[in-house]
């Protein structure tokens, strides 16, 4: 009888020390010691010098020093290392906003272009004109990044909210890649094509389009102001234009020396830029080869 009078004492006392945790802890970050210490007048007399009972504290007061560590070096290494977006990806719009959706989506269109369609460019083709519209793509968007760190022009008040004020807003880099995108795939088409069929200009609608709502979509999510993004996109038009040019009039004449050197032949880069319809060429060939092999297996 008088052991079980015991152990009963003995889990009162643990409930009241629990009981007297959870009333004394608050969830404030910077609350003194003492209000998280269980001090022995918490518990009653009769049980203070309990063995079990002061084991129990000890490894309590224990945890709590941890917890309070652990959080101190979290707010530490938060204040002096705060989190940064990259903002080619950082996208946000209102929950339930259908249009927001819509232009967030429209928004990633630049990351899309570079890893779906460029890097997938370079495994299955590696032609020469190709990897030159990427290394001008990459080549303004240096030069964007230039510009806002001199320039160094706010972003919307909206940019608070979107938690990408750290960053600055002139020129608007999406509105520029697109821009640059669309100015260089038009005069390339130009150039391979003389007489446009309605697939062309469907493509080039497409290209224009996409460009168009991309800059839209920054106005409209609050990331950029109207005269960052038209100004992304006079610089995109600009640079594009300029890039076309240096590449046709220049580095085109070290076409065939790079298709000839060693890292060309290794990995197969070509040059297809004097063929009129590649696809045609390549469609061509492909039937032309297969019938050679049925003929020899014949």
């Amino acid at each position: 009888m008088r052991a079980r009078t015991s152990s009963f004492r003995h889990l009162t006392a643990v409930a009241l020390c629990a009981l007297s945790l959870e009333v004394n802890q608050t969830p404030k970050r910077n609350e003194k010691k003492s209000q998280f210490h269980i001090q022995s007048t918490q518990i009653p007399t009769q049980f203070r010098h309990s063995r079990h009972i002061n084991h129990h504290r000890t490894s309590i007061n224990r945890r709590i020093r941890h917890y309070h560590l652990g959080t101190s070096s979290m707010s530490d290494s938060n204040s002096h290392s705060p989190l940064k977006a990259l903002t080619l990806t950082h996208v946000r719009y209102t929950k339930g906003d259908k249009l927001g959706y819509f232009l967030a989506w429209i928004s990633l269109v630049p990351v899309f272009i570079s890893l779906g369609g460029f890097v997938s460019h370079f495994i299955f083709r590696r032609e020469l004109q190709g990897i030159c519209f990427a290394l001008g793509l990459l080549i303004s968007q240096f030069i964007n990044e230039l510009i806002k760190t001199s320039v160094q022009q706010a972003r919307p008040e909206t940019c608070v909210l979107l938690e990408a004020c750290d960053s600055h807003g002139w020129p608007s880099s999406h509105s520029q890649y697109m821009f640059f995108f669309a100015t260089y795939f038009t005069l390339l088409q130009f150039r391979k094509r003389k007489n446009w069929g309605l697939f062309d200009y469907v493509v080039q609608l497409i290209v224009w389009a996409l460009a168009f709502f991309t800059m839209v979509s920054r106005v409209y999510l609050g990331y950029h102001s109207v005269s960052q993004v038209f100004a992304g996109a006079v610089l995109g038009t600009v640079l594009g234009a300029a890039w076309y040019w240096g590449v046709q009039n220049m580095l085109i004449h070290y076409f065939p020396l790079i298709e000839d050197s060693p890292i060309g032949r290794r990995f197969y880069i070509k040059d297809t830029s004097h063929i009129p319809n590649v696809f045609k060429f390549e469609y061509d060939n492909a039937r032309a080869a297969r019938q050679k092999a049925i003929n020899k297996s014949n």
